[in-house]
């Protein structure tokens, strides 16, 4: 039985975790009830507001709130009409501009994590955060045997705040499908859900982090970083400090050095996914950095995505669907990924936005990813299916997001920024099919069972 200290203990943790889900609610809504109203007033009055100012002024209130929200920012940049191009370029650079914890905050998180004693169990920690994201930040430290290692320490009470802030993201999604019937967002909010909850187990991560290692071995370009399990806990994961520059301090390289950093980032990610099912889901530009040999460093796991073989098979299945004008076969493909109750009409519009995804693997030249305007890759084809879609909804119901096409279609589009970026000319086309010449679904099948449960994520 508990006893009456006990009791009072718990009661007061549940106290102070409501007051933290009460006033993240109340800043929540407050900050999105004024973007809201500012484009309520300019639609719908005639308000005129400088959009780029507020858009930015937006950007700051969401990045000084930490935690999920800033990401439901980014993916209400990506989603056609939900907000004006401003504001979608904006809320891109969530997440990498986070306020970090000051050092006070800081040396009683390490406390709660590794003990009264943790300082002694570095031979140097800096007290200025190196990076700062929207879960927690990062800080250089020196172990006492000397390796270099970043520490990524969660910020404080994040289960309140994910909870805040999924609960705000449902109300948005819901206030959009009425005034836009056309795309169904339940499966996108319960996807969305369960990686965030999943990004508070670091615990989780770390093994993440070392299947990613294993997944990768072969790769002489790509490097993982090593977890230190031994300063590793649920809300603070340790691991080698990889040294790298950001991509963007390549957008004006040689041609030859742009295009092997894109083929390394392919590879980083792609070789995963063809092979065992898994895709890194969140290609940010704060996840990669360049090494002096022009290697890739890739970075945090806490967004990892495993896709049933069938899945990866339909992917391929819709390439060839694409490139032989089947149309039963796209079908087939649609249906392997979760798509319910298309009409020929469905299928015709989505494979609009298929061969945009798909156009740079149909061309056997060399030729770059595609073209960017107004800051967001791919945001102008997807408001014409967005439109279609919307169209058909009025006579023929709205469709229904597969869960996991999610995160397939981020992870998509978010490297063909970087390539955009890095202005790659590469054969896509050749590169795809030698990536996939060997592919089998039953191969592919036993290959990520055996895989998964060797790290006990089976």
């Amino acid at each position: 039985m508990q006893t009456e200290k006990e009791d009072q203990q718990k009661k007061s943790t549940e106290e102070k975790s409501l007051g933290a889900r009460v006033k993240r609610y109340g800043q929540v809504g407050t900050t999105m009830a004024g973007l809201a109203a500012r484009l309520a007033g300019e639609r719908y009055f005639g308000l005129k507001i400088d959009r780029a100012d507020h858009a930015a002024q937006l950007t700051q209130a969401l990045g000084n709130l930490k935690g999920p929200l800033m990401k439901v920012g980014q993916i209400l940049a990506t989603i056609p009409e939900a907000v004006p191009s401003e504001y979608a370029t904006e809320l891109q650079q969530l997440q990498s501009d986070a306020p970090p914890m000051r050092w006070n905050f800081v040396r009683r998180r390490m406390k709660a994590e590794l003990g009264a004693d943790w300082e002694s169990k570095f031979k140097s920690f800096e007290q200025d955060a190196a990076a700062a994201a929207s879960l927690g930040q990062v800080h250089r430290a020196v172990t006492l045997d000397g390796q270099d290692i970043a520490c990524k320490l969660q910020y404080p009470d994040m289960q309140s705040a994910i909870e805040a802030d999924l609960h705000q993201l449902k109300i948005i999604f819901s206030i959009y499908e009425r005034y836009d019937s056309s795309i169904k967002t339940e499966h996108i909010h319960a996807e969305l859900s369960e990686r965030l909850y999943e990004e508070l187990d670091y615990k989780r991560e770390a093994t993440h982090t070392k299947l990613y290692a294993h997944m990768l071995e072969d790769e002489a370009h790509v490097y993982v970083p090593d977890v230190i399990d031994d300063l590793s806990t649920g809300r603070l994961l340790c691991s080698t400090w990889l040294t790298g520059e950001k991509i963007l301090n390549y957008t004006d390289a040689p041609q030859e050095q742009r295009n092997t950093l894109a083929m390394n980032m392919f590879r980083a990610w792609y070789v995963p996914l063809y092979y065992y099912g898994v895709i890194h889901g969140d290609p940010h530009l704060g996840n990669y950095t360049v090494r002096a040999d022009d290697s890739i460093n890739l970075l945090d796991f806490g967004c990892v995505r495993v896709f049933p073989a069938s899945f990866v098979g339909g992917v391929i299945d819709l390439y060839h669907a694409l490139m032989e004008d089947d149309i039963p076969r796209a079908v087939h493909a649609y249906e392997t990924w979760g798509f319910e109750n298309l009409t020929k009409d469905h299928i015709e519009t989505l494979n609009i936005w298929a061969k945009f995804l798909y156009g740079p693997i149909m061309d056997d030249k060399i030729r770059p990813i595609g073209e960017v305007t107004n800051g967001v890759y791919g945001r102008e084809i997807a408001e014409e299916v967005h439109k279609k879609l919307r169209a058909l909804s009025r006579d023929k119901g709205g469709v229904a997001v597969p869960r996991e096409f999610v995160f397939m279609d981020r992870a998509a589009l978010g490297l063909g920024s970087v390539f955009l970026h890095l202005k790659a000319e590469i054969n896509w086309y050749r590169v795809f099919n030698e990536l996939i010449q060997d592919f089998d679904v039953k191969k592919l099948d036993k290959r990520q069972k055996d895989t998964l449960k060797k790290f006990k994520l089976a």
